[in-house]
């Protein structure tokens, strides 16, 4: 290892001794772990030039955080995040290792699965208008023996069309989060993608709780018609329910 070589992160584990998993890392680099304050950064050596975020990048990176997510609690790091100085790191983890460890507690047990769900409809604007009788005759109103609305008329249309589809986006998702709240699972809404996206959730689940979960997608699938695409995933490391920040 390099004098002062960076460190590229993967994730904060709670172990306070120096432990090394091969050469599993991004270009195949080593990865092993830095101590401070009880909790580890696991950590490959920086890799030369930027690092973009290509496939076999990423997969690597999500490997890693695959295999440590098997053995016990992980706080992830996101993709691409590199400490250039090691003993900065070391004094970063001594100084939060508190925090570091309640959040290693929280999710100790416990993994992330994905929740998605999107509109699957060929003409979305006509579905809406199918779907809203106001957005109908607004349409209808503009357009009436083939006129030609004004920009502002066309703005003012859209913007309708706008609050319609968060309308609904929200009614869904709180559905959706009332089912899964009930069965106590902890829930996390991120904003939409896409026009398309209806809701795409983190969801907090036990490990010894995955296939009730997936029981609980299926029961929550039936709000849905054939307009719709359900798609959910994981598990994975709890990057939306745990938090590292800070200056290294």
């Amino acid at each position: 290892m390099a004098q002062g070589q960076g460190k590229y992160l993967y994730a904060v584990i709670e172990n306070g001794d120096e432990e090394r998993f091969g050469p599993v890392g991004i270009k195949g680099a080593e990865v092993y772990t830095l101590a401070g304050g009880g909790v580890s950064a696991v950590v490959s050596d920086a890799p030369a030039g930027k690092l973009r975020p290509e496939r076999r990048n990423l997969a690597a990176h999500h490997a890693v955080l695959k295999m440590l997510t098997e053995r016990g609690a992980v706080l992830p790091v996101s993709f691409g995040t590199v400490a250039d100085d090691p003993s900065v790191l070391r004094g970063f983890l001594k100084g939060n290792a508190e925090t570091f460890k309640e959040q290693l507690r929280r999710v100790e047990g416990r993994v992330e699965m994905g929740l998605k769900i999107r509109w699957d409809v060929a003409d979305f604007f006509e579905y809406f208008v199918h779907r809203h009788p106001p957005l109908a005759a607004a349409r209808d109103r503009l357009f009436a023996g083939g006129g030609d609305p004004s920009h502002e008329e066309r703005i003012e249309l859209g913007r309708l069309f706008d609050r319609l589809l968060e309308e609904d986006r929200k009614a869904l998702a709180d559905r959706v989060e009332d089912i899964l709240a009930s069965r106590r699972f902890e829930v996390k809404r991120s904003p939409s993608r896409n026009e398309r996206e209806v809701m795409n959730l983190a969801c907090l689940v036990e490990r010894d709780r995955e296939q009730e979960f997936e029981e609980t997608v299926f029961e929550a699938a039936k709000l849905f018609d054939d307009h719709f695409a359900i798609d959910y995933s994981g598990p994975w490391a709890p990057y939306n329910f745990v938090s590292i920040e800070g200056g290294f």
